[in-house]
């Protein structure tokens, strides 16, 4: 694994951090082949509840791709459709990571940060973030997938302006339009989401993995939703030992061990 992608672990609680602070976390091909090695093996760790992702150096998150490789990873037909579907698999696992994702969001978001932000289930920023989608500016195309994500967060009228302006937002702008969940002082963004994901690791797995499954089916259309699916993960929550846990904690007045089963 390239040394411009991090990988770490507390506890239940992973990271993935991108570490090219230089250029501002700007992403390569071969970084984003090693943020796909590093979500697959944290998927399938059950001692993992919660993976946050960020960017080093305090100055940005991810400023979109690394614009000095594109003459060898994007320069021909084949190499542009290669670098898609790579970030496709990326965005997709992120997107469809069993479980709870944070991005923790320092400084610039931009492009392709953007649209790795919208792929976890909550954002959270620091007041002087600034989010960017230039593709105006540099002629490229923006698929279906990823516009999707961004219109089912934010609607479709500021998914126009993001992309029509190709201006910088502020992150008072990014909360109001919904882009990020929260808005903290600069320098407390990593505790924010530290604090944010122990409280969610804290909480009964079976129960947190339904809910993320059932938001993701109610944005999709009602004839591909799988409505027997989501009954079947809601069973399992009552159906699990955590259940049992959940009622004993409260009326025992202590806090529950939940241990996904």
């Amino acid at each position: 694994m390239t040394d411009k992608v991090l990988t770490e672990q507390s506890g239940e609680i992973a990271r993935i951090i991108f570490n090219q602070p230089e250029k501002r976390n700007a992403v390569s091909l071969e970084m984003w082949e090693a943020v796909e090695t590093a979500v697959t093996r944290f998927a399938a760790d059950d001692s993992v509840r919660i993976l946050i992702l960020s960017g080093a150096g305090g100055k940005a998150f991810v400023s979109g791709a690394d614009i000095s490789k594109f003459e060898t990873e994007r320069a021909s037909t084949e190499a542009v459709a290669h670098y898609n579907a790579t970030t496709k698999r990326v965005y997709d696992m992120v997107e469809g990571f069993p479980k709870p994702t944070i991005a923790q969001i320092d400084g610039f978001c931009i492009g392709g940060g953007v649209a790795l932000s919208l792929c976890c289930d909550l954002r959270i920023c620091g007041e002087g973030s600034n989010f960017a989608v230039p593709a105006a500016k540099l002629g490229l195309g923006y698929g279906f997938s990823g516009l999707k994500r961004l219109v089912d967060v934010v609607g479709p009228a500021f998914a126009k302006e993001i992309f029509f302006t190709a201006r910088r937002f502020s992150a008072e702008e990014a909360r109001t339009m919904g882009l990020v969940n929260r808005v903290v002082a600069d320098g407390e963004v990593s505790d924010a989401a530290e604090e944010t994901a122990r409280m969610i690791a804290a909480n009964a797995p079976l129960t947190l993995e339904s809910v993320k499954y059932i938001v993701g089916q109610t944005v999709l259309p009602a004839s591909e939703r799988d409505l027997a699916e989501c009954a079947a993960r809601v069973k399992a929550c009552f159906d699990s030992d955590d259940y049992v846990e959940g009622r004993r904690a409260f009326l025992e007045k202590r806090k529950p061990n939940f241990v996904g089963a």
